[in-house]
C-alpha cells in the first residue's frame, strides 16, 4: 500500500465515524444542526399549505399534509425562545423529523444543507448559549469559526408546549 492510498483508507475510516447532520438557520445570528437519524425531509411549501388551528401556542403555525400524513408544523425558533419566523415569508422551509412514532415539521428561517462531525466534538452549551436553550440541546459545536447549536429531537418532541400531557 503506497502513501495516496493509506490517506484515502484514513480519510474514508474517518468519515465513517462521523455522524451526518442538516443544517439549517433558525435566525440571523443563529444556526443549528438536527441529526439526520431524525430528519426525514427537508420542504420548501408555500404558506398556504399550513392550516392554522384557533386556541393553539403561538409556536404552532397548524397543520400540514407530507406524503399524505397530516402533521403539526412548528416554528421552531419561537419554541426555543428565540425570535420568531418572518411573518411576510412566501414559503416555509419546513424540516420533517420522526421520533419514535412521532412525526413534526419543523419551520425554519433557512435550510443551509449537511455536514459530518465527530460525537466528541459536541460541547456542553452551558454557558454558550441562553439557559432557555439548554434543555433543546444536545450541545454546540464549532465548526469554521461558527457555533452551531445541536438539537435535541426528542427533547423538543418532549417540549411542554407541544405535549398536552
Amino acid at each position: 500500500m503506497n502513501n495516496a492510498q493509506m490517506i484515502l483508507t484514513a480519510k474514508k475510516t474517518k468519515n465513517n465515524l462521523l455522524d451526518g447532520y442538516l443544517k439549517f438557520q433558525l435566525n440571523q445570528q443563529t444556526t443549528a444542526v438536527l441529526s439526520m437519524k431524525h430528519t426525514q425531509e427537508a420542504v420548501i411549501l408555500p404558506i398556504e399549505a399550513v392550516t392554522s388551528m384557533p386556541n393553539m401556542p403561538a409556536c404552532i403555525l397548524g397543520l400540514m399534509n407530507w406524503r399524505n400524513r397530516i402533521i403539526w408544523a412548528v416554528d421552531l425558533p419561537r419554541l426555543l425562545n428565540l425570535e420568531a419566523l418572518d411573518h411576510k415569508l412566501w414559503q416555509y422551509n419546513v424540516v420533517v423529523i420522526k421520533v419514535e412514532s412521532l412525526l413534526l415539521g419543523l419551520v425554519v428561517q433557512e435550510i443551509k444543507g449537511t455536514t459530518k462531525f465527530m460525537p466528541d466534538d459536541i460541547r456542553s452549551p452551558v454557558g454558550q448559549v441562553a439557559s432557555s436553550l439548554v434543555p433543546y440541546l444536545r450541545g454546540c459545536v464549532v465548526q469554521e469559526e461558527e457555533t452551531l447549536l445541536v438539537l435535541d429531537a426528542q427533547a423538543i418532541v418532549d417540549s411542554s408546549i407541544l405535549r398536552n400531557d
